[in-house]
């Protein structure tokens, strides 16, 4: 075979060194382009971690001063509405003694009877405020002190069991009142309409669901309560907080259950 001219050699030599350096630029610009999309890419990445921890502190920082606020309304509640209902039924009481005319002693009775129901209603929205009893542990206390104190003064036993852990689950202001209210109204009814002398209270959490189920051993479900609003009203409180109201009938008595879903 011919040996290629000294000229040719030095051409293809050239030409193989132009095609390496060329293929060497082409990696290497392969290589910066992918280093720069990296770099871009974990720069966006920060800059969207920074994004979401302002809006996280917003949060937290909007959350907080709710907190400072239901704070702050709960006790100027405490301090100015309660000083005064105080007031009303203390002079009320005085004046009922001063002035012991029948007339005026029923009407003074009213007024402090009145004073009480504002003192216990104003109780609750200062419960319902403070941001310390947003837990199922709280709620199921106050709850339970609740019914024990206006059944003591009616010929019904309370009897209560609680099954819940012991890690506190939080509820929510409005899960919590509307909870609350809904128990309330069923209690108030059992009161008026079921001629019942016991009422069991059970307090149930799972996974998934706060459970509170209410049984007395009455007259049972009566036209006059089917029809009446308290049903009405415990069934929208518990739609109001995507929970469920249940009536189960029993062959003595009643059996009323509220399931609220907890959230993750």
């Amino acid at each position: 075979m011919r040996e290629l001219p000294p000229e040719i050699k030095l051409t293809y030599i050239i030409a193989i060194i132009i095609m390496l350096l060329f293929v060497c630029f082409i990696i290497m610009m392969v290589f910066i382009y992918n280093k720069k999309q990296l770099i871009q890419q974990q720069e966006n990445q920060i800059k969207e971690s920074e994004f979401q921890n302002q809006l996280l502190q917003k949060e937290l920082e909007r959350q907080k001063a709710i907190q400072v606020e239901r704070e702050r309304i709960s006790q100027d509640m405490h301090d100015d509405l309660g000083a005064g209902i105080s007031a009303i039924k203390l002079q009320a009481e005085f004046l009922k003694y001063k002035m012991p005319q029948e007339s005026f002693s029923e009407d003074l009775e009213a007024i402090i009877n009145s004073s009480e129901d504002m003192n216990l209603a104003m109780r609750e929205i200062l419960w319902s405020l403070n941001s310390q009893n947003d837990t199922v542990g709280n709620f199921i206390e106050y709850t339970t002190l609740y019914i024990k104190r206006f059944l003591s003064k009616t010929s019904i036993d309370s009897h209560f069991n609680s099954n819940v852990p012991e890690k506190e689950t939080n509820l929510t202001v409005k899960a919590r009142r509307n909870l609350f209210l809904a128990v309330k109204e069923a209690v108030h009814n059992i009161y008026k309409h079921s001629q019942a002398n016991e009422v069991f209270i059970e307090f149930e959490q799972n996974k998934d669901s706060f459970c509170i189920t209410i049984i007395d051993n009455g007259i049972g479900l009566s036209e006059t309560t089917q029809k009446g609003n308290g049903m009405s009203n415990m069934s929208l409180r518990m739609e109001s907080i995507n929970g469920t109201f249940k009536i189960i009938p029993a062959q003595k008595g009643l059996r009323l259950l509220f399931v609220y879903p907890l959230q993750d």
